[in-house]
């Protein structure tokens, strides 16, 4: 009886199993069957100098608190980024905050602030200041904040400067002071490298002759985080001697081509023999991603020859 009961339990639990494995991965009504426990968060790790870093990595700011909006990448655009990792219990941290306040007051920097601690301390080291610093950064705070810095291994003050190009150019976990005036100076040299728009093509004509087409022609490249601003007149103005015959003398609107950020004018002419210079002026506008506005004017002069 007894090897009985232990074959028909053998039997069971085997066909148990077989019903199990045999299950669908969807429900009979075909919603998908609960998937298996997600793996854990990948821990956080220190960058080096060209690694990328995205403004809101993701095991980084996945469990963040912000005292304000999460990072905004329209805020953040076109400007150097500092990831700041300090804590109110260091006195080096206290220390550094009018140097980090000095740098978002720039205009070009966006500081993203990850404060230890509670909001009563992380206040105490905020560098956004409320309104103060109205799209210049954020501040990261509580658990997830000193998980994060433990498991990168800083107390602080410590800082990882990223560049336009969105690579890591600075990383410095020091309090001293010329490390910390090395920083900055890294942040004055990448803000001083900004170009919001470059004049690229602006040459003059060459082996004219006579009664022949040439042109005048200014092309201006964009920074990649702006565009072109509709609500802003764009011209052109070509100032020529009056002998000068061309299609145009001034080009407006349309007449202007713009393609992937970059503008460019173009008018044609011929000449008859002699020396010349002429002028030309380029006027636009353009939008930043958080809708602010700006104005572009550049200028070229060119001097040629026409002749037989």
């Amino acid at each position: 009886m007894r090897s009985l009961t232990i074959a028909l339990a053998t039997g069971l639990a085997s066909l148990a199993s077989s019903i199990a494995l045999a299950q669908p991965t969807t429900s009979p009504m075909g919603a998908p069957a609960t998937p298996p426990a997600a793996s854990p968060t990948k821990p956080a790790e220190m960058p080096g100098v060209g690694d990328p870093l995205p403004l809101m990595p993701d095991f980084w700011t996945t469990r963040q608190k912000w005292l304000y909006e999460a990072p905004n990448a329209n805020d953040a655009a076109g400007k150097v980024v500092i990831h700041w990792f300090c804590t109110a219990k260091v006195q080096a941290c206290t220390d550094d905050l009018a140097r980090i306040i000095n740098l978002r007051d720039n205009g070009r920097v966006y500081i993203i602030a990850y404060l230890d601690g509670n909001p009563s301390l992380a206040k105490k080291l905020d560098p956004i200041r409320e309104s103060e610093g109205v799209g210049l950064g954020s501040v990261g705070f509580g658990k997830g904040t000193t998980l994060l810095m433990k498991q990168i291994g800083v107390t602080g003050p410590a800082s990882i400067v990223v560049g336009l190009d969105g690579k890591v150019a600075l990383v410095t976990t020091s309090s001293a002071p010329a490390d910390l005036d090395a920083r900055d100076k890294k942040v004055a040299d990448l803000i001083a490298a900004i170009k919001v728009y470059t004049l690229t093509n602006s040459d003059s004509p060459k082996a004219v002759k006579p009664g022949d087409k040439f042109t005048f022609s200014m092309q201006v490249n964009l920074a990649k985080w702006l565009t072109y601003s509709k609500k802003t007149p764009m011209s052109f103005k070509l100032t020529a001697p009056p002998d000068f015959k061309c299609d145009a003398k001034e080009l407006k609107g349309d007449q202007i081509k713009i393609e992937n950020n970059v503008l460019t004018a173009t008018v044609s002419c011929t000449a008859p023999k002699g020396i010349y210079e002429a002028r030309g002026e380029l006027n636009f506008g353009y939008d930043t991603p958080s809708n602010a506005s700006g104005l572009g004017t550049e200028g070229a002069k060119w001097k040629f020859e026409v002749k037989p």
